[in-house]
């Protein structure tokens, strides 16, 4: 058959140019299908035929548009229509099929050219187009393969999507029942207004409210009309207080007027009230009635320090209540106490050891400069407050114990100095030099109080800081921090004794009166001694004639001297080693040196004076020099003597408050010395003729017992001596 028969045969297609790539790779293939058919007449292509008629206008075959004339035969190829009607099973097996054909064609052309056959023979020529055939068959089943991946994905997608609105679905159905159950939530958690207000109890209720509003029939066994009648009798009840409220207001600006009224009128008898009092200044002072200073020193009152401000309060009161020779006064400057306004801390940091190091390498001229900084900052830390207290104290015979009380605002403690004022000149004795003494007039004021160590222990950490070893160097110009003036203040401080557990004011009146009664004594009792010491000092006891009694009416031996000494020269002393050990004597006490003579025999008694005298009596050592030296250590009598003015004090007391005590333990010593020596010279000097001490009082027995002891003891009013 030849080409142009076939070409006659070949059936007319109508194509799209604008179609699919699909569409146009079709073509092709049909193009190099007919190519190949011209040459191979065996193989037929089977095309299917549609016979359509259309119509004029354009028509749809698939995704084509076809625009042809009426009553025109068109034959139509489409693979995706085709694709649709094919197995792939099939497509599968005919794949392998066509793939081993190929290989055996390719087998047989390898053999016919190892056999010798030329490349343009039939017989290889027939073969290749055989292949040929074969592999457009290949290219349409990959063709196929692809068109069903794409429709596959295309399939894929849609569900997906599908899937997509569904899961978009259920979200917005799973939010709308999350906000369902908050709304339901918020249902339940609700809280009404009426669960705020305190009702009346239902007992109340029913007892009060009118039987219209409670309607007991109903609400008692209905609890929501229960609590609507409980509201409106709470509504009715409000109504009437908020009537009443409104004319409370009225009385009240009503009163308000009447106080404004009232209040206009004080102020304006002010002026007149202050000319009456400048005007009856004089008669204050007539009637000593202080309103106008009173006054004032209230103002000043308000700028002191609390513990101050609690001496000032207390002190007052006991003055005007138990004590009208107790006044007290403010002193100081008042503008800068108010520029003060607070106490300042201590701000300055702990130096560490490399700042040590430093320092130790700095010039002297730099060391100089710290030094003058640590003054700068010990000055600041004892800094007192600008205001202080005066406390006047009056005894009966005119003098007036002085104190002065400071508050350290940084150290928080209170220290005091004192100063004595007399009618009379208090120069002539000169023993009595540290009685009055400033420094030593309230030492132990109450027992083991020396007033020479801060009481508040955060000081000594304060005192680190600076550089400050002890307290005791800056009493002179501070004053004395006694452990009384502070609880006087209202301040306590921890310490290893037992605590009251009081603070403040009620501290401060629980001491204030003991407090004064001791430091009258302690006043009265310096001025006493200071009198007795004046006699003392030109050989004269002073016995009053309440104790007269105590003493025979002759006493032979005297005192020939009374001096004062220090702690060192008491120490010195051999005949008073033991008390030393016994611990009975004290730095701070004050120590005296009495000379006792008769004839030629000397009695030196030294005497440790406490400063709580006359509640803690002196203490007697003796030492007597007649016929060698003789001490209570050594001898039996002078113990006996030494007992006699120590041990049985009581019997010299005198009147309380006891303030002869000393005189009297002199004269009894001089008594005693008396008895010592008219019975020892009769016992030890056997020769007849004159004696040196004759016998002149009168003893019951002169001697008793193997140590020989002397009668000492004074029998009144039989006027004779006999044994303890």
């Amino acid at each position: 058959m030849s080409s142009d028969a076939v070409k006659k045969r070949k059936p007319k297609v109508v194509r799209n140019e604008a179609g699919t790539p699909e569409t146009k790779r079709s073509r092709a293939e049909g193009d190099q299908l007919s190519a190949v058919s011209s040459h191979v007449e065996f193989r037929k292509v089977r095309l299917r035929q549609v016979q359509v008629t259309y119509p004029a206008g354009p028509h749809l075959i698939g995704q084509r548009k076809l625009f042809t004339a009426k009553n025109q035969d068109v034959r139509v190829y489409n693979e995706e229509v085709e694709l649709e009607v094919r197995d792939p099973q099939q497509d599968y097996m005919l794949y392998k099929d066509t793939c081993a054909a190929l290989a055996k064609l390719m087998e047989e052309i390898q053999e016919l050219k190892a056999g010798g056959a030329k490349v343009g023979s039939v017989e290889i020529e027939e073969r290749r187009t055989q292949c040929s055939v074969h592999f457009i068959t290949l290219k349409k089943l990959n063709r196929l393969a692809h068109m069903r991946l794409k429709k596959g994905r295309d399939q894929t997608h849609e569900a997906k999507q599908r899937v997509d609105v569904l899961h978009l679905q259920l979200q917005n159905l799973l939010y709308e029942v999350m906000h369902l159950q908050k709304e339901i939530g918020k249902c339940l958690e609700f809280r009404s207004q009426h669960e705020e207000i305190e009702l009346v109890s239902e007992e109340e209720f029913f007892q009060e409210a009118p039987a219209e509003i409670s309607r007991p029939h109903v609400t008692r066994d209905d609890q929501h009309q229960l609590t609507l009648a409980r509201l409106d009798w709470e509504l009715e009840q409000r109504k009437r207080l908020a009537e009443q409220y409104k004319m409370s207001l009225a009385r009240k600006e009503k009163i308000q007027k009447a106080i404004e009224q009232k209040r206009e009128y004080l102020s304006s008898l002010q002026p007149g009230l202050q000319n009456i009092m400048q005007a009856s200044l004089p008669v204050q002072e007539y009637l000593a009635i202080p309103f106008e200073h009173m006054q004032k020193q209230a103002e000043v009152a308000r700028h002191l320090p609390p513990p101050l401000y609690v001496l000032l309060v207390q002190a007052g009161a006991y003055g005007q209540a138990c004590d009208k020779n107790l006044s007290v006064s403010i002193s100081g400057d008042v503008d800068e106490a108010k520029a003060l306004s607070r106490p300042p801390e201590d701000s300055q940091d702990d130096e560490s050891d490399s700042d040590a190091e430093e320092e130790q390498q700095n010039t002297k001229r730099r060391r100089a400069t710290l030094g003058v900084q640590l003054d700068d900052k010990r000055k600041e830390m004892l800094r007192r407050h600008p205001l202080s207290l005066c406390v006047d104290l009056k005894c009966k015979d005119g003098s007036v114990l002085h104190l002065f009380f400071y508050y350290l605002m940084n150290l928080n403690i209170l220290t005091v100095k004192t100063k004595v004022s007399t009618t009379t000149d208090l120069s002539g004795a000169v023993s009595a030099g540290e009685l009055l003494n400033s420094e030593s007039l309230l030492n132990c004021l109450y027992a083991s109080d020396h007033g020479k160590e801060t009481p508040n222990p955060a000081n000594r950490y304060q005192f680190d800081k600076v550089g400050i070893t002890t307290f005791g160097d800056y009493v002179s110009d501070l004053g004395h921090p006694f452990v009384w003036v502070q609880k006087l203040g209202g301040l306590q401080f921890s310490s290893g004794g037992a605590q009251s557990g009081l603070t403040g004011s009620a501290l401060s009146a629980s001491h204030m009166e003991r407090t004064m009664k001791l430091l009258r004594g302690r006043l009265q009792a310096r001025l006493a001694l200071h009198k007795q010491f004046s006699s003392l000092e030109h050989s004269i006891i002073p016995v009053s004639s309440e104790c007269q009694h105590l003493f025979p009416a002759k006493v032979v031996s005297g005192l020939v001297r009374w001096t004062t000494m220090s702690y060192q020269e008491f120490t010195e002393l051999g005949f008073v080693q033991h008390v030393l050990k016994a611990g009975l004597v004290h730095e701070t006490d004050l120590f005296f040196m009495a000379t006792v003579e008769r004839g030629t025999a000397r009695l030196r008694a030294a005497v440790v004076m406490n400063p709580r005298y006359p509640d803690v009596a002196p203490l007697f050592s003796l030492s007597l020099h007649w016929k060698g030296e003789r001490s209570g250590r050594s001898d039996d009598n002078l113990q006996a003597m030494e007992s006699e003015v120590n041990v049985f004090r009581s019997e010299l007391q005198g009147p309380r408050p006891g303030l002869q005590l000393l005189t009297n333990q002199i004269q009894r010593l001089c008594v005693c010395l008396d008895v010592y020596l008219e019975t020892e010279s009769q016992v030890c000097d056997g020769s007849e003729g004159p004696k040196e001490f004759p016998r002149e009082k009168m003893c019951l027995r002169t001697a008793r017992g193997p140590s020989r002891l002397k009668p000492f003891k004074y029998n009144h009013p039989q006027g004779f001596f006999s044994h303890r």
